[in-house]
């Protein structure tokens, strides 16, 4: 059995090599705006911010080892087991690994309630969408919470936050013509 496997897979290989093969590559794009609507941008980039900073090794995927560190890092540490049915209830490709897609599954499942309340993904959720008083304050907090029950009245946050991120980049390119001005008002008092 093995052997044939194994000569199946030469076989494949050696067609591959020669050119024979027709092989259709896969580019499937994945955009996180388009096929996670529920999210809205900036929760997104968060989710990704957190997930960057835990894929140690930068291959765009977690594994049991940085799985197990973000949890330890999170508060709520997990059994080995625990750690492998947490992958395996996202893991859509069957690489023993977690992507970001399969990351955003992950909340999009706790959002929806699809988890049990003790089960490590919704300790997960529950510890990365949390909101850290100490760390925002009681304002940050309070605002945090206002943008959220705002967010809910808007039918389109998608184009709603494009446009902010529009404004906010209009602002800050303002900001700096306005210091790049008074820097060249003070250079030309001093060039004199």
């Amino acid at each position: 059995m093995a052997d044939s496997e194994l000569a199946a897979k030469l076989e494949k290989q050696m067609a591959r090599n020669e050119g024979d093969e027709n092989i259709q590559p896969c580019m499937k794009v994945f955009n996180p705006y388009t096929e996670f609507k529920e999210f809205s941008r900036k929760d997104i980039q968060s989710l990704e911010k957190t997930f960057k900073k835990y894929d140690f090794n930068n291959d765009k995927k977690l594994d049991l080892e940085e799985l197990k560190f973000m949890m330890e890092k999170l508060r709520v540490p997990q059994t080995h087991l625990g750690l492998k049915e947490m992958i395996r209830q996202v893991d859509e490709d069957k690489d023993n690994k977690i992507n970001f897609k399969e990351f955003l599954m992950i909340f999009r499942k706790a959002k929806n309630g699809e988890l049990t309340k003790d089960s490590g993904l919704q300790q997960l959720y529950d510890q990365v969408m949390e909101i850290d008083v100490t760390e925002t304050g009681v304002k940050g907090a309070k605002s945090f919470f206002e943008a959220q029950a705002l967010k809910q009245s808007f039918s389109n946050n998608f184009e709603r936050e494009i446009r902010e991120e529009q404004e906010e980049r209009r602002r800050m390119e303002e900001l700096k013509k306005k210091k790049r001005d008074e820097f060249m008002a003070k250079k030309s008092i001093f060039s004199n």
